[in-house]
């Protein structure tokens, strides 16, 4: 059963890394996609918000109706994957930006299905002690977003068309893992159902509340710096040094954003979650204030702290979700992490968006500090929500 249950957790990694490459596989090409659809840079913002919201659509319907519950959900991620794939490799068919932008919107919507049913899929695997599983998974998760960033280094050169072919041939890799490779798991899990009549008991229980701040203030920050991160590198970069190689800049984009989430998950059992948080957020809050004053300097000295900044910002990503679901009820968990994931991914689409506006007015060398407010006030409620755990702790021992 435990080799089974890390040969399945391999297997699922794995997908989720090949699928995850469609959430920013239409933005790593943007100036392309400006031209051939003739935008604004300002629409450029709208290339990644657009997944998130198709993502927050997708994730309220599945939740809504229990569609990882009533059917499969190893056919349920096949499915997803292999629409997703379908969706994003239209991209080359269309010259519009309506067009382009709803397929985008659509291609979020099915990877709803992918990431939060590959959690169920884990969560049947690893039915006790999941912590190192969920950080091995979120760890896919981010690398399989910054693929693109890996992909782009061979094939931008030649066509762009092929970073959008590839990603997708990528997400279909993982629908025949999932459908044909991976096996069910031998332990099933009970219904976690999503209700509107729930949300009530969700908002009104503090500690989950706390969690959930902290997970705000965390997606606040997290998706924003994932969009202009590399935008960021490649203005710093070339202007230090006007004759750096393409190829370099992606490999340092997808360096930043693709590490972190195993360290993680390995010093949270040993620290907690609320130490891990409150750590990881303080040095990510520190990266947002500091990173802009490293725009135009040595490329070496911008690209080590913003490989900082990219492991703290995404190493306490899992422990979010698994500190809610250790403290709400089991009648409510299911909609707790529902509404979690909805309302942190619907921040990220305001906070992608505000960096190029506020750009403008200061410049590379301040834009990043708006983010630093998430983590603050992450960390802020993380504090509140450690002396609930340690109130607990010392209710059991009396």
């Amino acid at each position: 059963m435990i080799r089974g249950s890390w040969r399945a957790l391999a297997w699922i990694g794995l997908a989720e890394l090949c699928a995850l490459s469609l959430w920013f596989s239409a933005s790593v090409i943007a100036p392309e996609l400006i031209q051939v659809w003739n935008l604004s840079s300002n629409s450029e913002a709208w290339l990644s918000a657009s997944v998130p919201i198709g993502f927050v659509i997708g994730a309220f319907i599945s939740s809504y109706f229990g569609i990882a519950d009533r059917f499969n959900p190893r056919k349920v991620f096949a499915l997803s994957a292999f629409l997703g794939a379908l969706l994003n490799v239209s991209l080359i068919l269309v010259d519009h930006a309506f067009f382009g932008i709803l397929l985008r919107i659509l291609t979020g919507v099915s990877l709803a299905g992918v990431y939060p049913t590959a959690v169920k899929i884990l969560s049947q695997w690893f039915p006790k002690k999941r912590g190192l599983a969920i950080g091995i998974l979120i760890a896919t998760l981010t690398l399989g977003s910054s693929l693109p960033h890996f992909i782009v280094m061979f094939f931008s050169s030649f066509n762009w068309q092929l970073v959008i072919i590839c990603s997708s041939i990528l997400a279909l890799l993982a629908a025949i893992i999932v459908n044909w490779v991976l096996e069910d798991a031998p332990v099933t899990t009970n219904k976690l159902p999503f209700s509107f009549k729930l949300i009530k008991k969700v908002v009104s229980n503090k500690p989950v509340m706390l969690a959930n701040y902290g997970y705000f203030g965390h997606m606040w920050e997290l998706y924003a710096m994932w969009t202009w991160i590399p935008i960021f590198l490649t203005a710093s970069f070339t202007s230090y040094s006007p004759g750096i190689s393409p190829w370099f800049i992606a490999l340092s984009s997808f360096i930043t954003i693709g590490i972190g989430c195993v360290v993680g998950g390995l010093v949270s059992d040993k620290i907690g979650r609320a130490n891990l948080t409150i750590i990881s957020m303080l040095i990510s809050t520190i990266c947002c204030i500091l990173i802009g004053f490293t725009f135009g300097q040595s490329i070496w000295f911008t690209l080590i702290l913003s490989i900082i900044w990219g492991m703290s910002v995404i190493s306490d990503s899992a422990q979010f979700s698994a500190a809610v679901s250790e403290v709400a009820d089991v009648e409510y968990v299911g909609t707790a992490l529902t509404f979690q994931m909805c309302i942190g991914f619907l921040i990220t689409i305001f906070s992608i968006n505000l960096i190029p506006v506020i750009q403008r007015f200061v410049g590379w060398e301040w834009v990043f500090a708006c983010l630093a407010i998430g983590p603050i006030l992450g960390i802020v409620s993380m504090v509140k929500y450690k002396r609930h755990e340690m109130n607990n702790v010392k209710g059991y021992e009396t």
